[in-house]
């Protein structure tokens, strides 16, 4: 009798180690999930659809561990790579024409907080719709929006002091930056979190000394003009 006690307890163990187990698997998923997301958010902010077409190339050759929530499922499918594809080379060629990137500068940033709050919900799973859609809005879209200021103001800068001629170089390091991010993103999840922290700190440092610099070069113009009046 002591025999079969003992093994009828034996089996009750494997259950609950399985469990702890999967439990253990889901959180790791989910933190996962949310670093592509926080790491593509910080690629929109120097793109908006460099992310998304590397986004949808990912979830329709199911690369790394992208896993798409159901009601984004679409973002995988054939149609959505081309026109995301398409909006991506369009998007890339309209900054290297004068005048019409600081034109799409003018409404990138609220196309970035909203890329950002769609790529995070789409890869964010497993938990409530409540937190998932905060931390689509607050993280998602706050990094994306920051990160966007950030560029947005360095070519302002540019284009007041240079005369637009080193806005190119920007746009290409924008575009390095931002497809650099989102392979890393999709690849290496945690390195992503690690880089778009780093990015979030120099954007927010970036948009500290630019707006300062502006000011200046604002504040100095008047007073020249003052000068070559009374000369």
């Amino acid at each position: 009798m002591q025999e079969s006690s003992a093994g009828a307890c034996k089996p009750a163990e494997f259950p609950s180690r399985e469990f702890s187990s999967n439990r253990h698997f889901t959180r790791v998923e989910i933190f996962l999930s949310i670093c592509i997301g926080i790491g593509l958010s910080a690629a929109c902010g120097f793109r908006v659809f460099v992310p998304l077409f590397c986004l949808s190339l990912a979830a329709h050759f199911q690369v790394g561990n992208l896993q798409l929530a159901p009601s984004f499922a679409w973002i995988g499918s054939l149609p959505a790579v081309i026109a995301f594809g398409v909006a991506t080379v369009l998007e890339i060629g309209a900054y290297y024409i004068p005048w019409v990137d600081n034109l799409l500068d003018t409404i990138a940033v609220p196309m970035a907080a909203v890329a950002g709050i769609v790529v995070t919900a789409s890869v964010v799973t497993d938990i409530s719709p409540l937190w998932k859609w905060t931390l689509a809005v607050i993280a998602g879209g706050g990094i994306a929006t920051t990160t966007q200021l950030a560029t947005t103001k360095a070519r302002m800068t540019s284009s007041a002091t240079t005369g637009g001629l080193a806005n190119p170089v920007l746009a290409t390091v924008e575009n390095i930056f931002s497809t650099v991010l989102s392979v890393v993103s999709v690849i290496w999840p945690i390195v992503a979190l690690v880089l778009a922290i780093i990015v979030l700190i120099a954007s927010g440092m970036l948009i500290f000394f630019a707006a300062r610099m502006l000011l200046k070069l604002f504040r100095r113009k008047p007073t020249d003009e003052a000068a070559t009046a009374n000369s």
